[in-house]
């Protein structure tokens, strides 16, 4: 319940940021988690962290030899992220936008998965465009973006960048009811 309280304050303090005051649902997480392939994972990319309740589940989940790189702006939740003690968690603190700089220090070049909490209707409308645009630039082919948001404002956007590879997916059981873009290389 404490944690439930820190998310809330630090998402009503950035609002703009975080998109919510309310962490994800354990059924919207199971949805997200339904749709990446972990066994051919060798790097998992998260946007928009929060406190770490997608980032958990995904760490329970992926194989020994997979990175999972979460991208946190917000300074507090980056500090709670970098709690989390895991060999395969790499946290940084920048801009989901500079995507393919961050992983090649890492000696990466391509993305297997993306999962995204990113509130891209409330970003600047370039910046939105931006990170899903070099998003796809890094993803491997038949790869997976998978983005949730509380509309379906951006589907064109995602059809347009994944050439018309973007199903919708819907939950029920979250505040507010959330949806999915199963966005496909």
């Amino acid at each position: 319940m404490q944690e439930k309280v820190a998310f809330f304050k630090e998402a009503v303090k950035n609002f703009k940021t975080s998109g919510t005051i309310i962490p994800s649902s354990r059924f919207l997480v199971k949805r997200i988690l339904s749709n990446i392939d972990f066994t051919n994972s060798k790097l998992i990319v998260e946007f928009g962290s929060g406190n770490g309740i997608i980032t958990k589940q995904i760490l329970k989940k992926i194989e020994p030899s997979t990175t999972l790189v979460c991208f946190e702006i917000n300074k507090v939740f980056y500090n709670e992220l970098k709690k989390i003690n895991h060999k395969q968690l790499i946290v940084l603190n920048t801009s989901a936008e500079n995507i393919q700089q961050e992983i090649e220090k890492f000696g990466f070049k391509k993305v297997d998965n993306f999962i995204s909490s990113l509130p891209l209707t409330m970003l600047p409308k370039e910046l939105s465009q931006a990170i899903i645009e070099n998003s796809y630039k890094v993803l491997e082919e038949k790869g997976r973006f998978v983005q949730f948001q509380y509309s379906t404002q951006f589907l064109k956007q995602f059809k347009a960048v994944f050439n018309r590879k973007v199903k919708l997916d819907f939950e029920p059981l979250n505040i507010p009811p959330a949806f999915l873009y199963l966005c496909e290389k």
